[in-house]
């Protein structure tokens, strides 16, 4: 009996329980940083997150590239000897299958996350980059504006859109320039948080003007300079802030002179004017949002904006 319970000295051979585990791999960490980036990208800067689109497409290929390879007949870069086949009555169980099986299913995965991830993404990304532009709107015949005087000029900036997209600016004729009609065409959007600035001045009589695509409302005033009734931002007759939270002067349009009608293009920030009328110099920049530096070490601390 005790020859019976000693140890044999051998032991049974038990299949490794990590033959069948995916060799590890540094593609799915790669992949969710390149996911990360875009998502950063989309608050930060358009350019990161396109260069995050590309790493996820090549770090997702990457890794599914390594899911599959028994599946694609690539040998496993492992130093542990392949398992043996277990046989059974049914014929040879083969680890092959389980790969297959496995990249199946990553790959349908993967199929399904595009399905249901690409138009949520198009819905909410794409409308902030496209179809985001001015289009020039007619204001109106040049013998509206005298020469010196300011107008308010409330318009609609998309008919299709209707009053949605109605703005006000105030707009001076400075006369000829090189023998081109000059304007100075100032926002009335606050830059401090974009509350609708006053003209400091007593206003005149309103008049609606017909033109090509939507009526105009233009209203006389001599203003000394502009005022921001919601946190006391002041700017002066160009638009230079003077007091107040705002960091910028107010912003500009461009525009331009169709068969003898003045048209309103598509704004621009500033950061200073200097001199007046059709002699001012003025600093400009691409149009940004209220609050936001144009120049000076503060202007890199501001997102990019589409």
């Amino acid at each position: 009996m005790a020859d019976e319970l000693e140890p044999s000295g051998e032991s049974p051979e038990h299949e490794d329980p990590g033959a069948h585990l995916p060799s590890p791999t540094i593609w799915p960490f790669a992949f969710a940083g390149a996911v990360a980036l875009i998502l950063v990208g989309l608050i930060v800067s358009t350019i990161a997150s396109v260069i995050g689109v590309v790493l996820a497409v090549v770090f997702g290929f990457l890794w599914i590239r390594q899911a599959t390879r028994e599946v694609r007949g690539e040998p496993e870069p492992v130093e542990a000897p392949e398992p043996e086949a277990v046989e059974s009555e049914e014929g040879p169980v083969r680890i092959e299958r389980a790969r297959f099986l496995e990249g199946a299913t990553l790959g349908l995965g993967a199929l399904i996350g595009a399905v249901v991830t690409l138009p949520v993404l198009g819905f909410t990304v794409l409308p902030a980059f496209v179809e985001q532009g001015f289009p020039d709107v007619d204001l109106g015949p040049l013998d509206k504006y005298p020469e010196g005087e300011w107008r308010i000029a409330t318009f609609v900036g998309r008919p299709e859109d209707g009053n949605v997209s109605r703005r006000t600016a105030f707009v001076r004729y400075n006369g000829l320039a090189d023998q081109v009609p000059s304007f100075t065409i100032i926002s009335n959007r606050c830059v401090h948080l974009g509350c609708p600035t006053q003209p400091q001045g007593p206003p005149g009589e309103a008049e609606e003007v017909k033109t090509s695509a939507a009526p105009v409302t233009l209203t006389p005033t001599q203003p000394s300079g502009f005022g921001c009734p919601c946190h006391g931002g002041a700017y002066d007759i160009e638009g230079n802030r003077v007091a107040g939270p705002p960091v910028r002067s107010l912003d500009r349009y461009e525009y331009s002179i169709k068969d003898g009608n003045l048209f309103i293009g598509a704004p621009y920030s500033v950061g200073e004017v200097t001199g007046a009328g059709a002699d001012a110099v003025v600093v400009r920049y691409r149009w940004t949002d209220p609050g936001v530096h144009v120049d000076g070490p503060e202007e890199y601390l501001y997102p990019y904006s589409p």
